[in-house]
């Protein structure tokens, strides 16, 4: 009976969110008990949006919220990507803006049908790329924006090329283009540490001028390559290895990111989790990945949804809470940095001045309040009181914040 009434819910609405604790790197027990009675009973969620709010210490918040989505996809949903948020970050003003600015941004993927999984399901592993004719008309741009994209582009590659023209004439912005192959990048990282001083690489071809001056200057970056054996190809490669200019300095934080790229993109699990992790470590919300995966319409669909929500992105300067690969990737830098702060002197200062160095250490009523708690616990006396109230002590903090939305409710 239960289960009967959720379902007339979740067939009654536009919009379903699974909001859930991370546990053991997926989703709780119960969740995939639901899920699987969903299933089970061929609940009709087909064509409903979805999306995603969990509270974790970000420990592989990017597996379960993949699960969620996988599941979400095999029931033909549209897939809004969630947010993952820290244990406490409700209890934060920074919190909870991200709280709203993720609302307004669901919404907006709901008005303009936006949704990740727009050419079809992705487990769908009979996906392989076509010829892809450009089908875009141009239109007069904004010159509010500035977007570059980066690209390694060669005579042949007809749907890479044709891909950049769509995504060009659909962006309402103005767009410039730089061909890694017209550049005069002489090498790859030597591994040196002559820029670990002043940002200046030891070569004499100006590609560390260039990166700052012509690409990170920009309001978004977008990158377009063809999958060359399961990667992007060894000249893109060089051009990333030669932004170690840059140390492990995220100076692009805030750039919104999107792809295009040409090849089977969805069998290349390790490039996917690349893409993904290189964006969440930089501080950059990535857009999306349009690909040529699909039908003429089907890509089309796929870039004017990309252009959508890069815009959205630039216009809202819209950022997400970094997920698993942002969050443990920038706590290995971070004490990586510290230890090497003699050498990387420019990485140590930028680090400072980001608030980068949030040591445990330095969380001292945070510790405090752990080991008077602990101590309670260690009473018998205390300890049967307290049995079965940590959810209750867990929520109190909230308390506050829920009389808070009542009281503006009430207005």
């Amino acid at each position: 009976m239960i289960y009967e009434g959720m379902k007339e819910h979740l067939e009654a609405s536009d919009l379903v969110v699974f909001a859930y604790p991370v546990y053991t790197f997926l989703a709780p027990s119960q969740l995939h008990r639901t899920i699987a009675f969903l299933k089970e009973k061929k609940t009709k969620l087909q064509g409903k949006y979805m999306t995603q709010i969990t509270t974790s210490k970000h420990f592989y918040d990017v597996t379960a919220h993949r699960y969620i989505e996988d599941n979400a996809m095999d029931m033909g949903m549209k897939v809004i990507r969630g947010l993952s948020a820290d244990m406490a970050d409700l209890l934060t003003r920074e919190g909870q803006k991200d709280a709203r600015e993720y609302w307004e941004y669901v919404l907006n993927c709901i008005r303009e049908d936006c949704y990740e999984n727009q050419v079809q399901n992705k487990n769908d592993k009979k996906r392989k790329t076509t010829a892809y004719h450009a089908m875009g008309i141009h239109k007069e741009h904004s010159q509010t924006k500035r977007v570059v994209i980066v690209t390694d582009y060669q005579k042949g590659q007809d749907n890479l090329k044709n891909m950049i023209v769509d995504f060009r004439s659909k962006l309402p912005y103005e767009t410039t283009v730089v061909n890694l192959r017209k550049m005069n990048i002489r090498g790859g990282c030597l591994g040196c540490f002559h820029c670990a001083k002043d940002g200046k690489c030891i070569y004499t071809d100006h590609f560390d001028s260039f990166l700052r001056n012509r690409i990170q200057t920009n309001d978004a970056i977008v990158y377009a390559f063809a999958i060359e054996d399961h990667s992007m190809g060894s000249l893109f490669k060089m051009y990333d290895d030669r932004q170690f200019c840059n140390g492990h300095r995220t100076v692009t934080m805030g750039i919104p990111m999107a792809y295009l790229i040409s090849g089977n993109y969805e069998e290349e699990q390790n490039l996917r989790m690349v893409v993904e992790a290189r964006a969440e470590v930089g501080g950059n919300y990535l857009s999306g990945v349009a690909t040529d995966e699909g039908s003429q319409t089907e890509i089309d669909h796929v870039i004017t949804a990309l252009t959508k929500k890069l815009s959205y992105a630039m216009e809202h300067h819209y950022q997400q809470p970094r997920n698993f690969y942002g969050v443990g990737g920038m706590k290995i830098f971070r004490d990586l940095i510290y230890v090497m702060r003699g050498l990387m002197k420019e990485d140590h200062r930028f680090y400072k001045e980001h608030g980068m160095y949030d040591f445990p250490q330095k969380q001292i009523g945070t510790r405090i309040g752990i080991s008077a708690v602990g101590m309670l616990l260690s009473i018998p006396a205390a300890q049967s009181k307290m049995q079965g109230k940590m959810t209750e002590g867990m929520l109190l903090p909230y308390e506050k914040i829920f009389a808070e939305l009542e009281k503006e409710k009430e207005q």
